[in-house]
């Protein structure tokens, strides 16, 4: 079980920004910058391309309205993606405020307390639609 099951499961807590029956976005504990959030789905599969069409595009469809919600809230020049998925076996996609190629490095992190995440969490849910 990926700890993004856990998160999904409720075994693990975390700062949600949307959430529909079938994905989940939530801040990154760990961010390149302010806003940068995961979405997955919930049902865990490993590799982004294991889903089928119909899961992919609507993974797509989901990280799309979450990404303009980020964009609403956070400023940033634009909202970067990625899908690496290396370090945890379970589809997610990165959406990364960004204003320089190093926000999209993985290599410089952006520091914040909860409150700071709660706050965060709670605007850019206030904008997802």
């Amino acid at each position: 079980m990926s700890i993004f099951t856990k998160i999904v499961s409720g075994e693990i807590p975390s700062y949600k920004i949307a959430e529909d029956d079938n994905y989940l976005a939530f801040l990154d504990i760990n961010p390149n910058t302010k806003g940068h959030t995961l979405v997955i789905p919930k049902k865990e599969i490993n590799k982004l391309f294991d889903l089928d069409q119909k899961e992919y595009l609507d993974l797509m469809r989901f990280s799309y309205r979450v990404a303009k919600a980020i964009e609403k809230t956070v400023p940033c020049k634009r909202i970067g993606m990625s899908v690496i998925g290396l370090e945890v076996p379970h589809v997610h996609v990165h959406l990364i405020p960004i204003n320089t190629m190093n926000n999209m490095r993985f290599v410089e992190k952006e520091k914040l307390t909860s409150n700071e995440f709660e706050s965060l969490a709670k605007d850019i849910s206030s904008n997802f639609s």
